[in-house]
């Protein structure tokens, strides 16, 4: 079901998020706990922004398992960054391979996704069908979470001029309905579990949703502070230093201390530019 992790803040090196922590992204490719499946070893991938180089982001993907990946590894104490998303797969809907990696990246944004659309296939034709030409041909992979990411993308330009948490939200919102439309239409009876976070370095826009609402969504948990710091393993939000600040969304709990805060089900969790978060219901 894979595994992922948020982060928007006062620039850091993400070492202290990818492999410090003591159930680090890392230790949770090969040992999630949270899961009844504990390996995501079907490749990874990081999404971050070094906006005084470039307005896009940089993107790393390997189909290899980031547990044992020299390059990551290498990387991860070098590369300092004040918004990063990562993600650790375990493959369901498409093949291993990088066009199948998360995260997808269209221009300025990024989208990853833990969970997945049971007989995606019935309605992958339906979900193209509205796309303008650029999306339908932006699609490189298989999988349901890139398809849904275009969708959303074809939902936002259309219906929104300026890109905002808001936007995003009421793209969601759309998405979500005629997702659900399409699955009932073409006899898709499983719940999708769409836990999905969109960001364009400025912001983040997370999910915490399962189509069907007597089923409990996989986990999602923030956590907000003036300044994130790893001591022994353990994860911290400490005191301000200067203008320190930051938040972390994220499928499990880095480590067991209290300053975790878990989503609750079918709801939003959006963090502005100023780092403020809101918690706000899906009504989809």
């Amino acid at each position: 079901m894979c595994r992922l992790m948020a982060y928007l803040g006062s620039p850091i090196i993400i070492d202290k998020l990818l492999y410090q922590p003591k159930n680090s992204l890392v230790n949770q490719s090969i040992n999630a706990k949270e899961l009844e499946e504990p390996l995501n070893g079907d490749g990874f991938g990081l999404g971050w922004y070094a906006r005084e180089v470039n307005f896009e982001p940089v993107t790393f993907v390997s189909v290899h398992p980031a547990w044992s990946n020299r390059n990551l590894r290498n990387l991860a104490p070098k590369i300092r960054t004040d918004c990063l998303i990562a993600h650790v797969r375990a493959a369901s809907v498409g093949e291993v391979s990088e066009s199948n990696c998360h995260p997808f990246q269209y221009k300025n944004m990024l989208m990853m996704h833990n969970g997945g659309v049971e007989n995606f296939s019935n309605i992958k034709r339906k979900i193209r069908e509205p796309l303008t030409d650029e999306l339908y041909n932006w699609i490189k992979g298989q999988t349901d979470s890139e398809h849904i990411f275009a969708y959303l993308l074809n939902d936002l330009f259309r219906n929104h001029k300026t890109l905002s948490p808001e936007a995003v939200v009421d793209a969601f919102e759309n998405t979500f309905k005629a997702l659900k439309k399409m699955m009932a239409e073409n006899n898709i009876h499983e719940a999708a579990y769409l836990n999905m976070v969109v960001t364009n370095g400025l912001f983040i826009v997370g999910t915490r949703y399962v189509t069907d609402p007597k089923e409990e969504p996989l986990t999602l948990y923030h956590s907000e502070g003036s300044r994130y710091v790893v001591e022994d393993g353990v994860t911290q939000m400490m005191a301000p230093e200067d203008d320190d600040q930051a938040v972390l969304v994220v499928s499990e709990k880095l480590s067991d201390d209290k300053d975790w805060t878990l989503i609750p089900p079918n709801h939003f969790v959006i963090v502005d530019n100023t780092l403020n978060v809101r918690i706000r219901a899906i009504k989809a």
